[in-house]
């Protein structure tokens, strides 16, 4: 069984980017990422509608974060550490099982230059060798064909397909699982 001890909070680094913690001070840049339209498209999820619930979403990350429960790492380029382009996590985690789902999201602007491949190999990495998961699961919108093929280029397999698994504003849409094997 997974023993998680996510203090001191484990900064990451990759060749372009610092995965940092995530603190009051970048409610502007969770806001954004937890309202713009782009993000959300494959999301379902309501936006956020005020600064508020991105500053209670930051409370709720870090709470998880006390209680080894979740992690969230905010992305930032090496040379601007104080600005967020983007989150990933892993929650959902099943401590007895060893493993963890994946969840990420990115600002439009740095979409298709490898930032999210960039920071998912380091991630994976850690969640191998430093939280000694035994596999990693990522569930997406099949519609989201640029996540699925990110997804697949890491080594990720599509195991599964939920149909209309899932209801949002009246709709039900279909999920595609994808997991990793250590």
């Amino acid at each position: 069984m997974l023993e998680l001890n996510f203090h001191p909070f484990p900064e990451l680094i990759t060749n372009r980017l610092l995965l940092r913690s995530i603190a009051n001070e970048d409610a502007e840049e969770i806001f954004f990422l937890r309202s713009d339209p782009a993000i959300l498209q494959y999301l379902n999820k309501e936006p956020a509608a005020t600064i508020k619930e991105a500053r209670d979403f930051i409370g709720q990350i870090n709470a998880n974060i006390d209680e080894n429960e979740a992690i969230m790492w905010g992305i930032a380029m090496g040379e601007d550490p104080d600005r967020l382009i983007g989150t990933v996590c892993f929650w959902n985690i099943r401590k007895k099982d060893n493993r963890a789902e994946l969840g990420y999201v990115l600002h439009p602007g740095y979409w298709g230059k490898g930032f999210m491949k960039e920071v998912l190999k380091e991630v994976i990495q850690y969640g191998f060798s430093t939280l000694k998961l035994h596999s990693m699961e990522a569930h997406i919108d099949p519609g989201n064909k640029a996540s699925a093929a990110l997804l697949e280029s890491l080594g990720f397999v599509r195991e599964g397909y939920l149909r209309e698994n899932v209801c949002f504003r009246g709709k039900f849409g279909d999920t595609a699982i994808y997991s990793l094997l250590k």
